[in-house]
């Protein structure tokens, strides 16, 4: 159930970003906001990366987009190439899911401060996907409005 409704709210993500040109996944509709939804796009891949390979698989990567957590998207990276990175570590994800024993199996996380605000430094992969959901679903909610402001479409 729970892969099942990330599932859902990635696809989510990805229905709000179909059809659009690169101008428009590129436009900052909100202000005085920077978000955009390539930006946000760009934002999930690093959350992905963040919890399935750092936190729960252990894998010791560099943080992709440090300066704003990957909501601003360099001029150079083209919507393909944000949309094709943000797939290929939602497989990533899939993959480290997949190859999980339980639930109940747990990660570490690799920067004490999260460790201080959650009150202990192991995290299950039932939290983590729950979590994903959460920052999916928050997510979505920019993207609905994000999308509106863009070209007027709304609803799921």
């Amino acid at each position: 159930m729970l892969e099942t409704w990330l599932e859902f709210h990635r696809e989510t993500l990805a229905m709000k970003c179909a059809g659009l040109t690169e101008e428009q996944l590129r436009r900052t509709p909100v202000e005085p906001s920077p978000m955009s939804l390539l930006g946000l796009v760009q934002h999930m891949e690093a959350v992905e990366a963040e919890w399935f390979q750092r936190t729960f698989a252990g894998r010791d990567e560099p943080f992709r987009y440090p300066r704003d957590n990957g909501f601003t998207v360099a001029p150079e990276r083209t919507a393909e190439e944000t949309l094709a990175g943000w797939r290929q570590e939602v497989e990533r994800s899939r993959a480290v899911v997949a190859a999980a024993g339980s639930l109940d199996d747990s990660g570490t996380f690799l920067e004490p401060e999260a460790a201080e605000v959650l009150g202990d430094s192991e995290v299950s992969l039932r939290w983590i996907l729950i979590h994903m959901i959460e920052e999916y679903a928050r997510h979505n909610g920019h993207a609905d409005l994000l999308r509106e402001r863009v070209d007027g479409v709304t609803g799921t």
